[in-house]
């Protein structure tokens, strides 16, 4: 697992033993997500207006129900402040991906996005399934291909052929994808890995069940699994937002953000912080099952 020549979040490179277990091919889709809410009634945390106190100081307007939706910039603008990118959308949900007056039509087999932990542990749990941990997942994307950097080899786009959905063109304002899918691409529209699992990597990144953290700190200590459990998740706030006590879990995969001249985590050892609350139009998920 991991990587020492590329994010510092992803190093050491380390040995890594995982049980057996079997995995989705591809993503959640929207019509398996509609599926599931038609049988259940689950309403997603987009859906739902904000507690308030989770959120000390909030603007009001900003507890409505919403997600956060990546708008493309109207030209080059600094690419250390995402605030130039994402927008904090009232009305943006799985059911509305690109905000309030987009629909589902035509994205039936596209990877369901805008969904927080509680919604992708709910999806699980009506599955009889659960969600991966970052070792199994990571282990899953690689398709065998020990110690590459991509889940297909070492050269990103072989013979100048796209293996994943990523960023064409300069991020976040030129989109040069000729695909007809700007967003997300229909699951399937790549090759897949060498275990024969679709858009592991790209599209969009995947929520994981391991809290965050970086390997260069102190491992979490306990008396019991419980303890520990409690003490991993304490450990995984994030430390720039003192006052906002929401716990991060593990992302994985990369997305159709990712880009060569921004964000190069379109590799099976990448990884990224994602506060369970938080739903995005870039973040999706698949499920899997332990013997």
């Amino acid at each position: 697992m991991g990587s020492d020549v590329h994010y510092a979040e992803e190093a050491p490179t380390r040995q890594v033993e995982v049980d057996g277990f079997w995995i989705d091919e591809r993503p959640v889709t929207n019509r398996d997500f509609a599926a599931f809410v038609e049988a259940t009634g689950w309403v997603t945390i987009a859906e739902r207006p904000a507690d308030p106190a989770d959120y000390p100081g909030a603007d009001p307007a900003m507890l409505a129900p919403s997600s956060l939706l990546f708008t493309p910039s109207a030209g080059p603008v600094p690419l250390n402040d995402i605030r130039a990118w994402w927008r904090y959308t009232p009305g943006a949900d799985w059911r509305h991906p690109y905000g309030p007056d987009s629909s589902l039509e035509g994205l039936d087999d596209h990877p369901v996005v805008h969904v927080a932990w509680a919604d992708v542990e709910a999806f699980a749990q009506w599955r009889q399934a659960e969600l991966p941990t970052e070792a199994e997942w990571e282990f899953a994307a690689r398709g065998g291909l020990d110690g590459k950097v991509y889940a297909w080899g070492d050269a990103f786009e072989p013979g100048g052929r796209p293996m994943a959905k990523t960023w064409q063109g300069k991020f976040p304002f030129e989109n040069l994808d000729k695909t007809g899918w700007p967003r997300t691409s229909p699951v399937g529209s790549y090759p897949p890995n060498g275990y024969g699992l679709l858009d592991m990597i790209g599209n969009t990144w995947e929520w994981t069940s391991d809290w965050w953290s970086t390997h260069s700190t102190e491992p979490v200590k306990g008396c019991c699994a419980t303890s520990r459990s409690q003490a991993a998740l304490e450990a995984s706030y994030d430390p720039n937002q003192p006052d906002i006590r929401i716990p991060r879990k593990v992302l994985k995969g990369g997305s159709h953000l990712c880009a060569p001249s921004y964000c190069r985590r379109y590799r099976p050892a990448a990884r990224h912080a994602q506060p369970v609350d938080t739903s995005t139009s870039h973040v999706g998920f698949r499920c899997i099952v332990r013997p």
